[in-house]
């Protein structure tokens, strides 16, 4: 059980990382030496990616999987 308990929270951490990571370069992407058009589609693919990760950790805290 506390096997499971401490595996769930380093899934969870990890997750938790990459979504600020993914966060970060959406922020990145704005300033960029890009167009406009290429900017914007960076940044919300990141941003896109960040909330679907943040959502697979809350999945991963309340039991529901999702963190494979």
């Amino acid at each position: 059980m506390t096997a499971s308990i401490r595996l769930s929270s380093l899934v969870t951490r990890s997750l938790k990382g990459r979504a600020a990571a993914h966060r970060a370069m959406a922020k990145a992407a704005l300033f960029a030496d890009s167009s406009t058009r290429t900017r914007l589609k960076r940044y919300n693919s990141h941003i896109e990616k960040a909330q679907q990760l943040e959502a697979r950790a809350l999945n991963a805290v309340s039991g529901k999987g999702g963190a494979a």
